[in-house]
């Protein structure tokens, strides 16, 4: 990977960009504005859901830019209470709408259960699934997976399923980089995405973080982008100034080295956002 537009390939031949611009709280201010900075800034892959309340900002932003839709690639996501069948193909109408398109690039479950308590939880992600793999093959999503899916959630989805998850999006960054369910996935040809790829400010400030910036003559958001963009994992930052919108593309000029990368690996815990799947 030399620039943010270099892809990787999905299972089914589909092209990925290797970084995108991730559109939570990205229109707190009802406004478009900065996920119009995000195009001017080069951004053309986009990450939103149903739960962001983002999707009608982004379409705004695209039309406003004046740049062809076929240039983006969009994913969304379908919200717990947006589960099973019938529901997760009126969901997806929904977000079609609020998007402006006839057709999404990736359409992911957001979470494996609707809540802890959910004793069903498996036989409803096969329902989702279910809802998912025909709007696939209908072409209205040119590509399906998961978000937050842990190896025994997507074991129960790949013993039922016709078509393969391609992408499950996890928390991902050094401090909380997952590797158990990182390995299972790329086993399995599932590409790993990153939400929250900088963790929060205890991994920004944590001092293996700021040792290596400086050492690598980098911010210490470059460091936790580079560390995923190395373990092939699409990183999916978020900001809102254009200086570090660009900030956070400039990862090509460097690399970790293997020593460093094991540092990254083995940090203590740090900055997990405490969200999990199963709790």
């Amino acid at each position: 990977m030399n620039s943010i537009h270099d892809c990787y390939t999905l299972t089914n031949g589909i092209k990925i960009p290797c970084i995108a611009y991730g559109t939570y709280k990205a229109a707190d201010g009802n406004s478009s504005e900065i996920i119009r900075t995000a195009i001017d800034a080069g951004y053309r892959y986009f990450d939103t859901a149903s739960f962001y309340q983002t999707e009608e900002y982004l379409a705004e932003a695209i039309q406003d830019s004046g740049i062809a839709r076929e240039e983006f690639f969009i994913a969304t996501k379908l919200w717990k209470d947006e589960m099973g069948y019938e529901q997760a193909k009126e969901a997806f109408q929904r977000s079609l709408e609020r998007l402006k398109t006839d057709y999404v690039d990736l359409y992911l479950i957001h979470w494996p259960r609707p809540d802890a308590g959910y004793a069903d939880w498996k036989q409803l992600d096969l329902d989702t699934w279910r809802a998912l793999e025909e709007l696939y093959r209908e072409g209205r999503v040119k590509a399906i997976g998961l978000s937050n899916f842990l190896p025994h959630h997507i074991e129960n989805l790949i013993q039922h399923a016709e078509v393969m998850p391609m992408v499950n999006q996890i928390e991902f960054h050094p401090g909380y980089a997952q590797e158990a369910t990182v390995r299972y996935c790329q086993e399995r040809g599932i590409l790993v995405q990153a939400w929250s790829p900088m963790g929060r400010t205890r991994v920004l400030n944590d001092p293996l973080i700021l040792e290596l910036a400086a050492k690598y003559q980098v911010s210490a958001a470059q460091i936790c982008l580079r560390f995923a963009v190395q373990k092939q994992v699409i990183p999916l930052p978020k900001s809102s100034s254009l200086e570090r919108m660009k900030q956070n593309q400039e990862l090509f000029s460097f690399a970790i080295s293997q020593e460093d990368m094991y540092r990254l690996e083995t940090m203590p815990q740090t900055g997990w956002s405490g969200q999990h799947p199963d709790l």
